[in-house]
């Protein structure tokens, strides 16, 4: 997919790590083609970035035994895919390199989890508001408000750990294709695995600017997710967010 919309400065590309089988829920899916009124998760997560003109296009990484997307709702729309890997970190570095030629170094990833459907357009719009004055990148994230516990192997707690200054990293986060290229790259070939893609860039003494998310930016992950979704995409429709 390209977006017909003359695009100027850096073009955007979301890129949706889709390659996961979900056994946490214990479906008989993975979750991203669990339904979520009336269509599969997987669909409301791309339909954001799509009926987004400011985006160039959409990847995504699938697992290369995905029997689940011919038959599903988003393989009827513009969709870029390629074969994921075994890590979600795999996974994004397999729709980077599937982006090379189409993709410019300086060009905006927006990388989202595939389970998180209920993205809204206002933070795309404060990440696209911050972007404009980045070189580096920039990601949601919300701050912590359970205390935090320390426990020992035995289930002991050994300590309570200071939220001050901690927060949650949600997604999108974005940054330059060649940054998150080069970082993920250097990922692969050390053979570490990084829990979300801001840590990689860490590791190349970059770091992003994190934005206040919005708290209904859920992760479908257990079973009651799914319920809790349904909730709160019933009241963005009905608030008109949607």
């Amino acid at each position: 997919m390209l977006n017909s919309t003359v695009m100027t400065g850096p073009a955007a590309w979301a890129v949706i790590p889709a390659a996961g089988s979900g056994s946490r829920l214990g479906a008989d899916r993975p979750k991203q083609y669990l339904d979520l009124l009336g269509h599969s998760v997987l669909w409301h997560t791309v339909q954001q970035f799509q009926s987004d003109s400011r985006f160039a296009g959409v990847m995504l990484a699938l697992a290369a035994d995905d029997a689940h997307f011919p038959q599903s709702d988003v393989a009827t729309t513009p969709v870029l895919t390629c074969v994921g890997g075994a890590t979600r970190q795999a996974s994004v570095f397999a729709a980077l390199q599937a982006l090379a030629g189409k993709a410019q170094a300086d060009d905006w990833i927006f990388v989202h989890d595939a389970a998180r459907p209920l993205l809204l357009r206002s933070d795309l719009d404060q990440l696209f508001a911050v972007l404009a004055q980045e070189n580096v990148g920039a990601l949601l994230g919300a701050p912590v408000a359970d205390t935090l516990k320390r426990r020992d192997p035995h289930g002991r707690v050994t300590g309570t750990v200071d939220r001050d200054g901690l927060w949650r990293a949600l997604t999108p986060q974005v940054f330059r294709y060649r940054i998150l290229h080069a970082a993920l790259q250097q990922a692969e070939q050390a053979g570490v695995v990084h829990t979300d893609d801001t840590a990689a860039v860490e590791q190349l003494g970059l770091f992003a600017t994190m934005l206040r998310g919005r708290d209904d930016n859920l992760k479908i992950t257990q079973g009651q997710d799914l319920a809790m979704a349904e909730q709160i995409l019933r009241e963005q429709r009905e608030q008109g967010l949607r």
